[in-house]
């Protein structure tokens, strides 16, 4: 079990070759690397935290991308650039480029690295070739170590991912790039009626047909669970208000739990008969206690007007 890694440890600052006094901008990100060091993984994360992801743009593209997003001529509010080998010349183009860049503003450059063990054994595993291997993968692995010395240099932050699990980088990288630690994960509330079947992306499924149901109180049944009425007569009952804390603490003991595992989306449905009562007036109740932790929670009411 590896020790818990600070935002301060995780990576190895390098000196820009820039002298100028501009402001760091970690809202336009630019990730590059070896070949098999977990860009790819990164890129996929740094999307679940709201960043527009490009992968392999051509370093002469990127000036033109850079100054359409910080006139705000595009849609995005923070993105994130993978750039590497796979271009033909891209370590004699893209410093040239940064340097042109850091004239004007200062994308965040991060540079992600692994021994060549751990290299080795990944290209092994995925059984892929490494993109520079003309002999080996070793022969590849030290001709694209070679070649981006320069562009390591130039890196504001370096990371080595070699004893790193995904869930490890995946933490690291959103105690650095998450605005907000709550919204690392992202949660779903649905509610569903059985007799429609069980939502097939649901990550966690909790039955509540065993309390008393509304639809045989005739003054509730043509309404939903957003009324108030329906909401008044769930949430009386006995069985309701103990079901209610224990799912709140079950709920409150596995959020960290996924958070720490790296897992960013939680799909969460609560089903009834119908859909229409009983597992709407939950799946809200569920929602305000999520969103009182901070946690991010949107909700679909799915069979609600069946």
């Amino acid at each position: 079990m590896l020790p818990r890694i600070s935002p301060k440890s995780w990576t190895k600052p390098y000196p820009s070759e820039s002298k100028h006094a501009v402001m760091k901008n970690d809202r336009f990100l630019i990730i590059t690397g070896l070949s098999g060091s977990g860009k790819t993984c990164v890129s996929r994360f740094l999307e679940d935290l709201g960043y527009y992801c490009i992968d392999n743009l051509p370093a002469q593209l990127i000036p033109t991308l850079f100054k359409l997003w910080t006139r705000k001529e595009v849609e995005i509010d923070k993105a994130a650039l993978v750039v590497d080998v796979r271009e033909a010349g891209f370590q004699k183009k893209f410093p040239e480029v940064l340097r042109q860049l850091r004239k004007e503003a200062d994308p965040t450059l991060i540079f992600l690295e692994a021994s060549d063990e751990t290299l080795i054994k990944r290209f092994s595993e995925s059984r892929r070739p490494h993109p520079l291997s003309r002999k080996s993968i070793a022969d590849g692995i030290r001709l694209e170590r070679k070649s981006l010395a320069d562009i390591k240099k130039m890196a504001d932050e370096v990371i080595d991912t070699s004893l790193k699990t995904v869930a490890e980088l995946k933490e690291n990288l959103a105690v650095r790039f998450a605005s907000k630690k709550g919204h690392m994960l992202q949660v779903v509330m649905v509610s569903f009626g059985y007799k429609h079947g069980i939502p097939l992306d649901s990550d966690l499924v909790f039955d509540a047909r065993f309390l008393p149901n509304p639809h045989y109180i005739n003054t509730l049944r043509d309404k939903d669970g957003k009324s108030e009425s329906v909401r008044k007569y769930v949430l009386k009952s006995k069985e309701t208000e103990r079901f209610l804390k224990e799912l709140f603490r079950f709920m409150d003991f596995l959020m960290p739990c996924f958070v720490a595992e790296g897992k960013s989306y939680l799909t969460v449905s609560i089903g009834c008969t119908g859909g229409k009562h009983r597992s709407v007036v939950l799946s809200e109740e569920l929602k305000k206690h999520l969103n009182k932790k901070g946690r991010k929670t949107r909700i679909y009411h799915r069979d609600i007007y069946k």
